[in-house]
């Protein structure tokens, strides 16, 4: 592994050191796929972002109140937040001239945010051009409307009314790029915080929109997806990367990693796995992976799903401890200019129309603040 330099704090912000290291050819690899990674921490309340420039490892952090689902699309970057949904647009065409200049081959600049209020979402997904959130404290999945906190577009069958009461721990969610496809629970409960009463054997896939279930028996699962055909799930509380077959509930460990997974994204052949160390809290407690406990990691693990091969690693050594989501953006070294860039100590980026551009240097430009 390579030990990188600390990275310090924003001086404005929670001071918190941190360290991180890499395996020697996780820079390469993203640098050969031309992609860059997302990962959100609610715990350390940052989005980072890791790319390559001149075949090095590029990592920026930015500020956001405890960010966990993060939605990707060419047009817009979304990101769920402890009362908020943050959007951020493509700026592609500005990118090459965010300082330092020339480093940069995509943009998301932020733009809006939508208020909702703490309803604890966990995965969003753009279905077309709607955003549809798993709205974990109401047991259902939601969209956004500008007059509303949230607005219900679906619960599973077995939640009987929509009530602030967390009641089966809804959580992640597989769209198909038009709709909502599947989505993992914790458990099929009915009443408030029901699912914390077993939680290694209860969790379940449900599909979208019959709210049937397709797999039972996972470990707190997280983070289902649809890739070449298959849905991919992780099996968190047992550390695992699986693939799940809807017709006959069969769930097929791929691999096996040194961390509580959660976060999940495909690029090709590759799986990019976001790993956690777990805490001494009844919410972990119970878990298959705790007997593993001295040996886990927090950071990201990068699969051959041919082969089932984990062929890079990026780790936290200190400052973060979990992850909750991660996505791929297919550009070598994407630049985020998210809500806080004085204290992120980014540059601040102006957008103005086209047609001031010529009398207003400064608007496609980035400054220091």
């Amino acid at each position: 592994m390579l030990p990188a330099p600390t990275f310090p704090a924003p001086t404005h912000a929670e001071q918190r050191e941190v360290r991180y290291e890499h395996s020697r050819d996780f820079p390469s690899l993203l640098a050969q796929l031309g992609v860059s990674v997302l990962v959100s921490t609610y715990q350390a309340g940052k989005v980072a972002v890791l790319g390559t420039w001149q075949g090095k490892l590029t990592l920026t952090f930015h500020n956001f109140d405890q960010p966990m689902g993060l939605a990707v699309s060419p047009r817009r970057l979304a990101v769920g937040t402890r009362r908020a949904i943050w959007l951020l647009h493509a700026a592609g065409e500005l990118a090459p001239r965010i300082e330092p200049a020339g480093r940069h081959d995509g943009a998301y600049l932020t733009r809006e945010a939508l208020f909702t209020g703490a309803i604890h979402c966990h995965d969003l997904a753009w279905c077309g051009e709607e955003l549809w959130i798993v709205n974990t404290l109401f047991s259902c999945l939601c969209t956004l409307h500008g007059d509303y906190s949230f607005v219900p577009r679906w619960r599973p069958p077995f939640i009987s009314k929509l009530a602030a009461e967390d009641r089966c721990h809804l959580n992640g969610l597989a769209g198909d790029g038009t709709a909502p496809r599947y989505l993992t629970t914790l458990a099929c409960t009915d009443v408030a915080d029901g699912w914390r009463a077993d939680k290694v054997n209860t969790g379940c896939v449900l599909v979208y929109p019959t709210g049937e279930v397709v797999a039972r028996g996972l470990a707190m699962p997280h983070s289902p997806r649809l890739h070449q055909g298959r849905l991919w799930v992780l099996d968190s509380g047992r550390g695992r990367l699986a693939v799940v077959e809807p017709a006959s509930g069969r769930v097929q460990p791929v691999v096996e990693v040194p961390g509580y997974t959660r976060g999940l994204a495909f690029y090709g052949q590759y799986a990019f796995v976001g790993l956690s160390r777990i805490r001494e809290t009844n919410v972990f407690g119970g878990m298959p992976i705790a007997e593993r406990r001295d040996e886990l990691i927090c950071g990201l693990g990068i699969i051959d799903v041919s082969s089932g091969r984990t062929v890079a690693t990026f780790m936290f050594r200190s400052g973060v401890e979990e992850i909750y989501d991660v996505q791929v953006v297919p550009c070598r070294c994407l630049a985020l200019s998210g809500p806080h860039p004085d204290i992120d100590e980014s540059p601040v980026i102006w957008v103005v129309p086209p047609e001031h551009r010529s009398s207003v240097d400064v608007s496609v430009e980035s400054r220091k603040p």
